[in-house]
């Protein structure tokens, strides 16, 4: 058994502390991919971290969010008075 690569270790170690990162843009598209469906198989992909892999802009990360349907909550917002009058 051969031992992991380098770029294994280092998608596992963001996978881990997913939670710290904010930005994922300056990753090449084939690392985003291999992390994005770690994290799927992980079960840790939440509202914010789909957000993250949608901010990136990548083209085949959105598609495979797309195609496995899965959609952010929008919570409505409820008009409140700003004034006195009714």
């Amino acid at each position: 058994m051969s031992p992991p690569s380098l770029l294994s270790l280092a998608v596992d170690a963001t996978l881990f502390n997913l939670h710290n990162v904010s930005d994922l843009s300056f990753l090449p598209e084939h690392i985003l991919i291999d992390l994005f469906l770690r994290t799927l198989k992980a079960g840790k992909l939440t509202e914010r971290i789909v957000k993250i892999f949608i901010a990136t802009g990548k083209e085949e990360i959105i598609s495979m969010i797309q195609a496995l349907n899965i959609q952010l909550v929008f919570t409505p917002v409820l008009p409140t008075r700003c004034s006195d009058k009714f």
